[in-house]
């Protein structure tokens, strides 16, 4: 079982990399609905929704730890 600080260590990594395929999907797909933002507003965005992310991530991770430490 991981530790909350392993847990969230773990759902940073997988955030940070996350974040890089949403700024590029960003990028690519906003100018497809008409919506034109800076860089310096695709990044804000980004990290926006990547904190979000942390915290789902988080709290499901330990959910699920949560649950299976109680079936042992």
């Amino acid at each position: 079982m991981q530790t909350r600080a392993q847990s969230l260590i773990e759902s940073c990594a997988n955030v940070a990399i996350g974040y890089g395929v949403s700024l590029a999907a960003q990028i690519a797909v906003f100018p497809l609905f008409g919506i034109r933002t800076s860089m310096r507003d695709n990044l804000l965005i980004g990290a926006i929704f990547t904190a979000i992310s942390i915290a789902r991530s988080y709290a499901v991770r330990r959910l699920f730890n949560h649950f299976h430490g109680a079936k042992q």
